[in-house]
Formats: structure tokens, sequence, C-alpha cells
């Protein structure tokens, strides 16, 4: 204050000193000029700071309220310095909240705060508008201050909700996908159950290709008197089965341990065993239908004599009776060449779709197996291609009629060139009065029995001529039809000797049931040769 009376700013604002002796010592009291050092008073309040014009912008509505003048003259103008100093000490700085703040301005309303602008003001380091604009400031800093932190916090809390909100959609929408995969899941099972139940699919690799192909040709069945089938459902009904059963019998598997046929072999008369496979029941009641429903309503050509009714090996040799040259020719492996996709092919020809052409060729095709043994359990491995089993009651109709446009190009072949031409099952058979061109013939059928997808076997091809003696099918055609003079011989022997021996003594080779063995060669024998039968059959009458 003594600086600043020095620069004459107490007598600017009408004060003066006066020199006065306090607790003994002697202090400079500044007063109102005239007023009395001993008698505060209270001046004029100074002219208020106007406010700036962004808090006065902030209040639009309502009068704004004045603020207190920190600097007026009060209580505090007149104390000294030690009086001061000992009203500042009964400030409890715990009591405020911003003693030791370095990082605020405290407001003006705060008493040591305004104990402090009084000092500055008086000591002349700052004027009052500078001490109101410093304060304006602070008020404003006070206000917004944090707003940077609150902005950033509720930017933070905004980002930890959306993302929170993000993880809470993405637990529902894991959870919406995960229940809509197990209700996919359930009905694709239900799915799955109903069409194992009342459909087929698949039934192995290799045979499931065309399964999906429900298209029949349903006037040509209609016409043809089949029955109509073209899903396997269809072939299921018919058969009387459920789709599962049809299912477990028509499915091909590379390996089984239970098959649907019994394997066996028989001796052949040439040398050598024959592999039969007979089907189980289940089996071969269906392939029963098959046959007599579908198979023998379907005619076959006149060439073809073998597993006809009403033809035999009799109507098979007696066109070629009294030829000057016979030539018999085998196909090799018959049954073995029409494999499962010619089967196939003849039902889609009948009219069938490929589906259900599928199953009937599986129910009547299988595949030839070998038995091992795998962990200690027997498997039977397919080793070839699915064919017709001999055994099966449908293979010999079957194979007629693959073989039909075999017959029509044999037929034609053998009426161009002036031979007769018939087939017993794998034995062709070719004769005329002629006995050139043989050569030429028997080339010309190798070609077109190889192009229809079938095989010569070279061993077994024979050349007749009317000098020697001349066989179809076991039957002797020379003059006339008869049986090879080695049966009738030993038929005759057997007879003979039986008069005195009886006729199980002639059972020299073990057959389980010879009398009926002998009845059935002399019906044969009268089958082919009536004349000749009867008299056999007299002597067997006679030995008994």
């Amino acid at each position: 204050m003594d600086a600043l009376h020095e620069r004459g700013v107490p007598g600017a604002y009408d004060f003066e000193r006066t020199l006065l002796s306090v607790a003994g010592r002697s202090v400079w009291i500044y007063h109102p000029i005239g007023a009395s050092p001993n008698q505060p008073s209270t001046p004029p309040p100074p002219v208020a700071t106007p406010a700036s014009p962004t808090r006065t912008k902030a209040k639009q509505k309502g009068k704004e309220k004045a603020l207190p003048d920190p600097y007026a003259a009060g209580p505090l103008m007149t104390l000294t310095a030690a009086e001061l100093r000992a009203r500042a000490l009964t400030i409890e700085p715990w009591r405020t909240a911003w003693i030791g703040r370095v990082d605020v301005i405290p407001p003006q309303s705060d008493e040591r705060t305004a104990l402090v602008d009084r000092g500055l003001v008086l000591r002349g380091f700052f004027t009052e508008e500078e001490i109101a604009e410093i304060h304006r400031v602070g008020d404003l800093w006070l206000e917004h201050k944090d707003a940077t932190r609150l902005a950033k916090a509720r930017a933070q809390k905004s980002a930890d909700d959306a993302i929170q909100a993000l993880r809470e959609e993405a637990k529902r929408e894991r959870a919406r996908k995960k229940a809509e995969a197990a209700e996919k899941k359930k009905q694709r099972a239900a799915e799955v159950a109903r069409r194992k139940a009342e459909d087929i699919i698949f039934l192995g690799r290799g045979v499931s290709g065309r399964l999906n192909d429900r298209r029949a040709n349903v006037e040509k069945l209609a016409e043809a008197g089949l029955p109509v089938l073209a899903t396997p459902a269809d072939v299921a009904k018919a058969l009387g089965l459920t789709v599962p059963r049809l299912r477990w019998l028509a499915f091909h598997a590379e390996a089984s341990e239970q098959g649907h046929y019994v394997q066996f072999e028989v001796p052949k008369r040439s040398g050598g065993t024959r592999r039969l496979s007979s089907p189980k029941k289940a089996l071969r009641a269906a392939q029963t239908w098959v046959l007599n429903n579908v198979l023998a309503r379907c005619g076959t050509e006149d060439a073809a004599h073998g597993f006809v009714p009403g033809r035999s090996t009799v109507t098979n040799a007696r066109p070629h009776v009294g030829r000057r040259v016979v030539v018999n020719l085998d196909l090799e492996d018959f049954f073995g060449t029409i494999t499962f996709p010619r089967v196939r092919g003849l039902f889609v020809s009948l009219g069938y779709s490929p589906a259900a052409a599928t199953v009937l060729a599986l129910l009547t095709t299988e595949a030839p197996r070998r038995e091992v043994r795998y962990d200690g359990k027997p498997y039977r491995v397919a080793v070839g291609p699915r064919a017709l089993p001999q055994g099966a009651c449908t293979s010999p109709a079957l194979s007629n009629l693959v073989a039909r446009k075999l017959d029509r190009r044999l037929t034609g072949l053998a009426k161009k060139h002036g031979w007769t031409y018939t087939r017993y099952a794998d034995d062709l058979t070719f004769s005329r009065d002629d006995d050139t061109q043989v050569g030429a013939l028997i080339a010309t059928v190798r070609h077109v029995v190889t192009e229809e997808g079938f095989r010569i076997n070279e061993k077994k091809g024979r050349v007749q001529k009317s000098g020697g003696q001349q066989t179809v099918t076991g039957v002797v055609v020379n003059d006339k039809l008869s049986v090879p003079r080695a049966e009738i011989r030993r038929l005759r022997a057997i007879l003979h000797n039986a008069k005195k021996t009886g006729l199980s003594a002639q059972n020299t080779s073990g057959h389980p049931h010879f009398e009926a063995h002998v009845r059935g060669m002399i019906a044969y024998v009268r089958m082919v040769d009536p004349e000749r039968g009867a008299k056999l059959a007299a002597q067997l009458a006679a030995v008994r």
C-alpha cells in the first residue's frame, strides 16, 4: 500500500492515510478523505463491471442478478495487515474446496479469495476490472473445464453402450441362428426320416445316379399291359413291401456280412463246376412278382427257344433237321455279360422311369462275391460288376429280352444268306443245305455279337456236316429228331440189367434218387422221339 500511496493511487480514489498507534505499533490507516480513521465507513459501491457478451448472450431470458462487489469497503477494508493476517488465519482450510487447488481459479464468493483479491488490488498488481475478468474466465473455466472429460466419458460410455449393444445383438443373433440351425436340423432329420419311410434316393455307390428321375412313359406301359411304376414307392407298393424293406432288398453293398443269395457250386457235364446263386425267400418273392407281372408279358423273338413257355431244346433243334451243314456257336459268360446298366436300360426301354428301372434292375442282378474275413468276421465282398445271377428266376427271361436285338440282327443275316438261325440261351445254331461260306458266316456273326455286347466262346464252336452226327442242344438232327445213340444204349443197358439185379443195383454213380433220374431220362427221350421213348417206358414198367 505504501508503494501505491507513493504512486498516488489512494488519492485518485479519494483516500488518504493517517498514522495511528495500534497495539503499540505505528501503522498507516487508509480512509476516505475527511472520514475518521477510527470509524470505518462504507463507500458507495463501484460501478459494476459490464458483463461479457458471452455471458449476456448465454442468459437471454430474465434479468441477470448483480453479483456482490468483493472490493467494496467493508469490514475487511480498514483492517490492518496484522488484522488481515489474523482474519485469514481464522479461515479453516478444510472447510473450503479451493485451498491447494492449482487447476482452477476460486470464485469471488470464497472469503479467502476475496482477501487475496483485495490485497492484489490494493498493492496495485491488478485493477478491479482485471480481477473481474480473471474471475469471469475462472467461472467459465469452472463451468467448462470438465466438458472435454465429460464428453470423452459420455463418448466412452456411448461407445461402451454401443459395443455392449452390439455384443448383445450379436449374442441374440447367435442364439437366433443357433435356434434356426437346430430347427433346420430337426426339420431335416424329420424330412430324412419321412423320405426314408416314403422314398429312396440312394441304393449304393455306382448304381444310384438316376434315382431322382421319375419320368415314366405311362402310355407305353399301358399299351403293353405292364404295371405303371414311376417311383420307388410305386415299386414297393406293387411288391407289397414297405419302402425301407425294399431299400434293404435292393441296396448294393460292396461288402456285407449277410447277402440275399445262397451261393453254391454244381458239377458241369463237360467238367468243372458251375456257381449258382439261389435267392433267399424275400428276394425270391420279389423276383417272382417281377417275372410274372413284367417280364412274362413281354414277347420274345421267334428265334429264341430257351426259357420260353411252349419251347424247348426240341423246338430249337427241329428247324435244323436234315441240313447239310450245322454251325454251333456259344456265347461266353452269357449271364455275366448282361450287367446292371443293360438290365436297367431294358426296363427303361419298356417305359419305366429310370428310378423304377434302377430298383427293378437291382432286384434282379447281383455282383460276383468272394468271402473274406476281417476282424474275425466273414464278409462277402463284390469282386465284379452286378449282372444276371445264375439261379434267379428272372435271369432267363431278362437274358432273352436283352438279346432281342441280337436275335433280330442274326435272323436277318441268316435269311439274307440262306441260313436258318435259332438260339437256346447261349447256344447259337445256324444251318443250311449248302456248306459253303461257313467262314464268312462265323466272321460276320462274331462281329454282330461283339457289337451287341456279347462274346463268342472260341473253344466251343463246331461245324457239323451231314456225313457225321449232327446235334443241336443235345438232340440229333441228321434225318429226324433223336437222342444220341450213347444215351439210348446206356438206358437200355440199365433197364436190361435191372431185370436181373433190380434197378437200385444199377446206380453205379450213387445218384440219391436213381429211379426218378431214370424216369426223367426216359421222359426226355419220349419228348424227342415219342416212339422210342414209349418202348423204354414199357421196359421200365416191366422191371417194377
